[in-house]
């Protein structure tokens, strides 16, 4: 029918939109020759109805010598930390923790029967202490993703990430921890489907590169309709990741508050970087409600790229100049914040609640100092999960007096000693004192003992 008489084909391609994608991409993967980059792909989509607006597979497809003739967005490639996003999505969602718990960032091991410890370090080569959810996800710190999944569970996870749209994570004995650091395959176009839930508050919609099919007579063999995407996640807990990946604030100490995350007149925009250990794959996922983009850049061959190939001199450039472009001529587009969402100040550090009876006369604003004894700051939570505990948080506890640290269980009875200290324990039942040493030691944590969380949280109004 093609040869004889023709088709005429309607894509979803926006080809102003599909030129530009693919000159940024050939333009800036040739930047990176010298970090031993040698190919990137783009594919911009619709959240709202999964259209592709643009697809570029490689820096040149017809190159056939440097990398062409193969489309990496639908290929088997390791998303790294931009993985991350949907492990804490299911924790919101089961509300085992929110944006203002504490997560421990201290040197760590995971003990799992028959296998060797598994000790993960971050991306920056430091452990950060105490740390709240929202801090830990927007600075892609590991450690407390790796502690975040432990709580999921492989299985629960492997599950929920299969729902939202990664289709090649299917059975979870395949997989140890490290797959919330990307130690699983996916493909460019799957995680375009799962962040895209996430920016259509948690209905998902396929994606659609054909709108019509018809002949040179204007019969119509196929043709697209619009579907009411498939809920996979509450909106509140697809608000909270996205407002998450919003937040500046929360991203800077890893990558400092001007950085090519930030798309200029478009404070709305969510976006995750991933880069795999070994430096094989690099990118970059963000969106509003109306667009996503997709970066990746790396080597079809697989081999790994620079050390100094990262989130934001690989992938990031090439993201925030095509989702400047889409988004030039675009009024700013937020999210609609659902009624299950509510807001309160919490303390800065332990996310407990400030203590009223703490307060005084002549108090500063509560985002600066001092109410109820500590930093505050503002954070949403689900409706009916906020802290429960309240500040102070000093507690007795037994101190190494050669060491300054907390005691353990190698410290000589001696040498313990009973002090009264600023103490913060984690979900996992983990301990940090603001006011000791820093640990040097490594925690053991078997996953498969979980910790007891509390599940009846202070409703909102009873919240000071």
């Amino acid at each position: 029918m093609v040869e004889q008489g023709g088709l005429r084909v309607t894509t979803t391609l926006d080809l102003e939109i599909q030129d530009f994608a693919q000159a940024a991409i050939a333009t800036e993967v040739g930047k990176l020759e010298n970090y031993r980059v040698s190919n990137g792909a783009a594919l911009v989509t619709q959240p709202k109805t999964g259209e592709i607006l643009a697809m570029v597979g490689s820096k040149d497809y017809f190159d056939t010598e440097s990398q062409g003739n193969y489309n990496v967005t639908t290929a088997l490639r390791q998303p790294g930390s931009a993985i991350k996003p949907i492990n804490y999505a299911l924790a919101f969602m089961n509300k085992k923790i929110t944006p203002a718990t504490v997560i421990n960032d201290v040197p760590t091991c995971f003990s799992v029967s028959g296998q060797r410890l598994y000790c993960p370090g971050n991306y920056d080569g430091q452990f950060h202490g105490p740390v709240q959810a929202r801090f830990a996800l927007g600075n892609s710190y590991n450690l407390p993703a790796v502690k975040v999944l432990a709580l999921n569970g492989l299985a629960e996870f492997v599950s929920f990430a299969n729902k939202m749209g990664l289709s090649t994570l299917q059975d979870p004995s395949q997989y140890g921890l490290s797959l919330t650091l990307g130690g699983g395959e996916v493909r460019i176009t799957d995680m375009a489907v799962a962040f895209g839930t996430l920016a259509n508050l948690g209905v998902k919609q396929p994606l659609v590169s054909i709108q019509k099919v018809e002949d040179y007579q204007g019969k119509v063999y196929e043709e697209w309709n619009p579907i009411e995407g498939e809920r996979i996640i509450p909106m509140e807990v697809a608000y909270l990741v996205s407002h998450i990946l919003l937040d500046n604030n929360a991203r800077s100490a890893a990558f400092g508050s001007s950085s090519y995350l930030v798309v200029k007149n478009h404070p709305e925009v969510s976006v995750k970087t991933g880069t795999t250990n070994d430096k094989r794959d690099n990118w970059t996922i963000g969106y509003n409600p109306e667009f996503l983009v997709t970066i990746w850049v790396g080597n079809n061959d697989n081999t790994p790229m620079s050390a100094v190939a990262s989130g934001i001199t690989g992938a990031s450039p090439i993201w925030h100049e095509i989702m400047s472009f889409v988004l030039k001529e675009q009024k700013q587009v937020w999210q609609l914040k659902p009624d299950g969402i509510y807001g309160t100040q919490v303390c800065a550090t332990s996310g407990f609640n400030p203590n009223p009876q703490e307060e005084g006369e002549g108090a500063q604003p509560p985002e600066t100092s001092g109410e109820g004894g500590c930093q505050t700051r503002f954070e949403y939570f689900l409706e009916g999960t906020g802290p429960q505990q309240i500040e102070p948080f000093k507690q007795a506890v037994e101190i190494d007096k050669t060491t300054g640290q907390l005691a353990t269980d190698k410290t000589s009875p001696e040498n313990k000693e009973i002090q009264e200290k600023q103490v913060i324990t984690d979900l996992w039942g983990v301990k940090y004192c603001l006011d000791c040493a820093p640990p040097t030691e490594r925690v053991i944590i078997d996953p498969t003992k979980l910790p007891t969380l509390q599940t009846t949280p202070t409703p909102s109004s009873q919240i000071p």
